[in-house]
């Protein structure tokens, strides 16, 4: 197998989504964290509603990595797809371009959701009835990222 220009370039479109979303995921998820463990802290048997606000975050780096399965499927490199030794530069940054809204609105959308996670579960602390109504509002943040994982989806799809 020869390593082309277009090729690397697609590879480090699909690193590109799994990194950045990942890395939103990661921080989204700490900054979310850090609340649930004052809250539980405070109150153990909170710990079961902050812990699903905590964990919402984290879908962001799941969905980077899957962008960046399907472009490791589209450039040859598990199952069939296009010939990795043919991938032109052309088609290389146009996988390299289908993969930045996951990684952009991935890191965004992951930071900006932790911390309406955390919210959620300041809010969950004083009022465990109202934990519905966080993960809800949480939840909105998330549209964001599957309509960039739909994008994402689509671009890389589309390329032939």
């Amino acid at each position: 197998m020869v390593m082309t220009t277009g090729a690397f370039i697609a590879l480090f479109g699909a690193a590109f989504a799994a990194v950045f979303a990942g890395m939103g995921s990661a921080i989204g998820v700490g900054i979310a964290g850090q609340a649930a463990a004052g809250v539980t802290a405070e109150d153990p048997s909170k710990f079961s509603k902050v812990l699903i606000l905590e964990l919402l975050p984290g879908t962001q780096g799941i969905y980077g990595l899957i962008i960046a399965f399907i472009i490791f499927m589209k450039v040859g490199l598990l199952g069939e797809g296009m010939a990795i030794e043919d991938l032109t530069i052309a088609k290389g940054c146009a996988i390299l371009a289908a993969s930045l809204p996951m990684a952009i609105v991935g890191l965004v959308s992951g930071i900006y959701q932790g911390k309406v996670a955390a919210s959620a579960i300041a809010m969950t602390a004083k009022r465990p009835e109202a934990s519905g109504k966080g993960i809800s509002i949480t939840v909105m943040v998330e549209t964001y990222a599957l309509l960039a994982l739909l994008i994402s989806f689509l671009a890389a799809f589309l390329i032939n």
